[in-house]
C-alpha cells in the first residue's frame, strides 16, 4: 500500500523545501528548551536542597505532559490543522516561560514544576505537529532521512542549552546565595524565552506552510478494514511508542546526569563540565548529518540495531572505568542516540495513511520516559552511585535494538 503527500491545490511537482525549513527551525525550538530544561536539575537541587531523585521531578514535569497531551495533540491537527496546532502550542509555551517568573518570585519548587508542565504542554504539542509533518513533506521512502535531518537541527539547539544554562543559570549554583538568590537567576532568562516564542508565534502565523493531505490506493475494501482498526492495533506503531519511551528516558537521563558525573569524576569547573554535555548534543547531531546520509544506502533499522548494540558497548565500558574515559563513555553515547528518536518515529508511523496523526499522538507519548526513567535513575544513582544506575540505560538500549531487528515491521492483518 503507497502512500504519497500532495498539497490541496493541485501540483505536479510540489516544492516542500521552504515549509520543510521552517518546521525545521521549529524542531531547534522544542530542542532547546527541553535541554534547557535537563539543565534544571543541579539547579533545582542546589536552590532547594534536593536529592538526585527528587531534583529530577523537573524531567518528569516536563515529560508527564506527553503522557496527558500527545493523544489530544493528535485530535487537535485533525482539527484545525498543522499550521494552526503549531502556532497554538507556540503560544501556550509563552505562558509556560512566563510562568517561571512567580515561581522564582515564590521560591515554589511545586509552582516551579507546574511552570516547566505548562511549557511542555506547548513543547508536545509542537513536536507532535511537526515530527509527522517533517515525515510527510514528501515520498514515504525518505520519511526517515527528512526526520532525521530536521532532528540533527533539533540537536543543535539542544547542544546550545549546556552552554546557556552555565552561564546564564548555573555559573553560582555551587556558591553561597540564598534560596531566593538561587531562585530569581531564573527569571530573566525565561522572559528572554517567552519574548522570543511570542514573536516566533507571529511569524509562524504569517507564514504560508502547505497543507499536506494523505492518499492511498486502496481498493474500496481495503480503505474500509483500514478505517474500521483502532491505531493501537498496530503493533509497530505501539511498540514505536514503547521504543521513544525507553530511548527519551535515557537520553534525558544521561543529559542531566552528565555535569554531576563528570564533576565526580575529577571535572571541578561547571563550565568545562557543561561543555562536555554540549558535546553530547553535538555527537546527536553530528550522528543525525551522517545518519541522513547513510540512510541512502543502509535501511534506517539497521543503523538503528548497530547503534543500539554502541550504547550497550559504551555502557559496558563506563560502568568499568573511571575518570575520563567513564566519561568519555558516556558523552559518545550523543552519537549512539543520534539517529534513534527521528527513526523510530518515522517507522513507527509508516504504512498509516489517514491514521497518520492519531500515530503520531500515540508515539509522541513515549516521550513519557522523560519522566519515569531518569527519577529511577536518579535514585539509583543515590543509593547505589552513577555508574550502577547505568544498567537501566543498558536496558533502554537493549529495546532499541529490538525495535530496529523485528519490531518495526507494520502489521498488514486487517481488522475481523
Amino acid at each position: 500500500m503507497a502512500m504519497q503527500t500532495k498539497p490541496e491545490t493541485a501540483s505536479s511537482t510540489p516544492n516542500y523545501l521552504v515549509p520543510f525549513i521552517i518546521v525545521t527551525a521549529l524542531f531547534g525550538i522544542f530542542g532547546f528548551l527541553t535541554s534547557l530544561n535537563n539543565q534544571l536539575v543541579g539547579k533545582l537541587k542546589q536552590t532547594f536542597a534536593l536529592g538526585y531523585g527528587q531534583a529530577m521531578l523537573v524531567t518528569a514535569a516536563w515529560f508527564l505532559a506527553y503522557l496527558v497531551f500527545s493523544v489530544p495533540s493528535g485530535k487537535l491537527i485533525e482539527w484545525v490543522g498543522y499550521k494552526k496546532t503549531m502556532i497554538i502550542s507556540l503560544f501556550i509555551m509563552v505562558l509556560g516561560a512566563l510562568a517561571f517568573i512567580p515561581a522564582a518570585n515564590s521560591v515554589s519548587f511545586p509552582l516551579t514544576l507546574c511552570a516547566v508542565f505548562l511549557l511542555a504542554i506547548g513543547v508536545c504539542a509542537l513536536q507532535t505537529s511537526a515530527n509527522p509533518y517533517a515525515a510527510i513533506l514528501g515520498p514515504e521512502s525518505s520519511a526517515a532521512m527528512r526526520v532525521n535531518l530536521a532532528q540533527a537541527f533539533n540537536s543543535a539547539a539542544s547542544a546550545l542549552a549546556p552552554v546557556v544554562a552555565t552561564t546564564f543559570i548555573l555559573t553560582n549554583a555551587s556558591k553561597t546565595g540564598t534560596p531566593t538568590e538561587q531562585a530569581h537567576m531564573l527569571i530573566t532568562p525565561y522572559i528572554v524565552i517567552a519574548a522570543a516564542l511570542f514573536v516566533l508565534g507571529f511569524i509562524v502565523m504569517g507564514l504560508h506552510l502547505p497543507t499536506v493531505n494523505l492518499t492511498r490506493n486502496f481498493r474500496p475494501s481495503d480503505a474500509n478494514a483500514f478505517n474500521r482498526r483502532s491505531i493501537w492495533s498496530y503493533p509497530h506503531v505501539v511498540l514505536g511508542m514503547i521504543g521513544i519511551f525507553f530511548y527519551v528516558g535515557e537520553e534525558i537521563a544521561l543529559a542531566a546526569i552528565g555535569v554531576r558525573f563528570a564533576q565526580e569524576q575529577g571535572i571541578d569547573d561547571v563550565k568545562i563540565a557543561g561543555f562536555l554535555v554540549t558535546v553530547y548534543y553535538l555527537l546527536i547531531m553530528i550522528g543525525r548529518f551522517a545518519g541522513s546520509a547513510l540512510m541512502t544506502k543502509f535501511k534506517p533499522q539497521k543503523l538503528l540495531v548497530g547503534l543500539g548494540f554502541f550504547g550497550i558497548l559504551l555502557m559496558l565500558i563506563g560502568m568499568l572505568t573511571s575518570g575520563p574515559v567513564a566519561v568519555g563513555c558516556l558523552v559518545f553515547c550523543g552519537l549512539a542516540n543520534s539517529i534513534m528518536y527521528p527513526t523510530i518515529f518515522a517507522l513507527g508511523i509508516a504504512e498509516l495513511g489517514p491514521l497518520t496523526s492519531e500515530g503520531s499522538g500515540v508515539i509522541t507519548i513515549g516521550n513519557v520516559g522523560g519522566a519515569v526513567i531518569p527519577p529511577l535513575f536518579g535514585l539509583i544513582a543515590d543509593h547505589m552511585g552513577i555508574q550502577h544506575a547505568f544498567v537501566l540505560v543498558i536496558i533502554c538500549y537493549v529495546f532499541v535494538a529490538y525495535y530496529g531487528l523485528s519490531g518495526y515491521k507494520p502489521s498488514r492483518a486487517k481488522a475481523a
